[in-house]
């Protein structure tokens, strides 16, 4: 998958998320205030001010979240010294390092650009993996940090976040007698409310699955050996699912390279990671073209 498609996927789903939006905002200002652009122009501003909080502390708020400590050299030499190799290859500034204290073993990176990201690990991946898959990890991270994707995702978080909220308000306010109940309103209201959080979500997981297939390749692509990352993965899945994470909050799944929280049955429809089998077959294939 091209790095062209990949980012002409991703906004034309932040095209639609966008339109979801306009059109609660446009239901909301017709029905309560007789006026359409009012209604929409508010519950965007709503999403700028979030948009605006997320960009500046949503890194602080994650790494926290999930007790990591920034670390020095000398507190993780090995670490340090792969994340570096990672850093020079690709031609970024070397990024925080921090390590996440528990034994599932799993890897995210956080920032807002390449000049303020964060590469955190977890304990026991690096207890797990050997340097070679260690590195097609970390090499994964600094490719979402490169690609500035988790201020991709932060803003679809966002925008899925003001839809529901958008949808609630219009909700209840027809319930409870607001605005004008007539030509339908009331249903209107509530298919509003049930579909456009619905629609929201799974556009925002599109988003995340997009992006993990792009870190794949362009990680894989950046140290020549996607098979590091493909075993990696392949023993992360397994350990993953025998030791799920016990803090942090799932909603913040999509930070992590595999999906660090345990889920069952029709919670894998709504995973923020695409398929693992998927994921390593193409980095299968693109092993195999390294190789003609």
């Amino acid at each position: 998958m091209g790095a062209v498609g990949a980012n002409l996927r991703v906004a034309m789903l932040f095209l639609v998320l966008s339109g979801i939006f306009v059109v609660i905002g446009w239901a909301v200002g017709y029905i309560f205030l007789g006026n359409w652009v009012a209604g929409a122009l508010f519950f965007l501003v709503i999403a700028a001010a979030m948009n605006l909080i997320s960009y500046f502390f949503s890194s602080k708020i994650v790494l926290m979240s999930y007790r990591a400590k920034v670390v020095t050299e000398a507190e993780a030499p090995r670490l340090y010294r792969i994340v570096r190799q990672i850093s020079s290859t690709a031609g970024l500034p070397m990024p925080q390092v921090a390590i996440v204290p528990t034994q599932t073993p799993n890897a995210f990176a956080t920032g807002r650009n390449p000049s303020h990201a964060t590469v955190a690990a977890t304990e026991g991946i690096l207890k797990l993996l050997n340097d070679d898959e260690l590195t097609g990890v970390l090499a994964h991270e600094m490719a979402h940090v490169k690609d500035r994707d988790i201020l991709v995702m932060s803003v679809a978080a966002t925008l899925a976040g003001a839809i529901s909220f958008a949808a609630r308000s219009f909700m209840w306010g027809t319930l409870f007698g607001g605005g004008n109940r007539d030509n339908g309103n009331f249903l209107i209201a509530i298919l509003i409310a049930i579909t456009a959080p619905i629609a929201a979500l799974l556009l925002q997981l599109a988003v995340s699955r997009s992006r993990e297939y792009l870190a794949d390749y362009e990680g894989a692509a950046m140290i020549g050996r996607p098979m590091s990352l493909a075993n990696a993965l392949r023993k992360l899945e397994s350990a993953n699912k025998a030791r799920p994470m016990n803090m942090g909050n799932p909603a913040s799944s999509s930070l992590w390279i595999v999906n660090p929280f345990s889920g069952r049955g029709l919670v894998t429809l709504f995973s923020t990671h695409p398929p693992m089998e998927e994921r390593i077959r193409r980095l299968e294939d693109q092993a195999a073209g390294l190789r003609r």
